[in-house]
């Protein structure tokens, strides 16, 4: 589904990313696992080709990210660390225009409208101002409109940062609730969160992939004995 071969990407001096390769198969949620300035955002942006790499490639089902750039996108829903939303609209009409922006045939935009504001858990809000709304409804405002056009690869970045434990408990459910459905690639440097959301993992460091396993095998420590997801995080990032 998501090939990505030794992607290298520089602003000016500072190299972001250094040679990072790595496969996505269908199906599969993955964890983006870092500190801050690691390069988990880039690479997302790369991915989602809003970024071009300076060296290597990224292959999304059997096409090269930046030969077909805009093909590319519509199979992919991306949710920014700031949510794109337009704040003096409605939840409902800020979701129609995402879908005609995303060339949802007219005939459907109203169909999926009503789609990701069941799924997304927004029947309650659909008609308010959306800068009326909580940062926890407004998450869910942006994971809409990132799968308004029922994309095949959902590309999530942070998304619970700074809600309270109610509102990360809620957005968690709902993205486990995607899973079926959809590739999902989620960034954070919550431990927790890919915890309980992802299958594997990908640990990020200076721009490097320092570990891609299973959760089950990166827990699997010495002698069978059980890490936590902090103690594998913490040995890699200081070593």
């Amino acid at each position: 589904m998501i090939k990505v071969n030794n992607i290298s990407k520089f602003f000016g001096s500072t190299q972001a990313l250094k040679g990072v390769s790595f496969e996505i198969k269908k199906g599969e949620i993955v964890g983006f696992l870092g500190r801050n300035g690691a390069g988990k955002t880039t690479l997302m942006r790369v991915l989602t080709s809003y970024l071009p790499a300076n060296t290597g490639n990224v292959i999304i089902d059997g096409k090269d990210v930046a030969k077909h750039s805009m093909a590319i996108r519509q199979k992919i829903g991306y949710l920014p660390e700031t949510p794109p939303l337009y704040m003096d609209m409605p939840a409902r009409d800020y979701l129609k225009f995402a879908a005609q922006l995303k060339d949802v045939p007219p005939r459907k935009v109203r169909l999926q409208v009503d789609k990701v504001i069941n799924e997304c858990y927004l029947r309650n809000v659909a008609h308010k101002t959306i800068a009326t709304l909580s940062k926890g409804y407004k998450q869910r405002v942006g994971i809409a409109q990132a799968i308004i056009n029922d994309p095949q690869i959902l590309i999530l970045d942070e998304p619970t940062n700074g809600l309270d434990p109610v509102q990360i408990q809620r957005i968690r459910a709902l993205i486990k609730n995607l899973e079926e459905e959809r590739t999902i690639i989620i960034s954070t440097h919550i431990l927790p969160e890919i915890e309980q959301i992802a299958r594997r993992v990908l640990i990020i460091k200076d721009g490097m992939v320092v570990a891609d396993d299973t959760m089950a095998n990166l827990l699997s420590g010495p002698e069978g004995r059980q890490q936590s997801l902090e103690e594998v995080f913490l040995r890699l990032n200081d070593a």
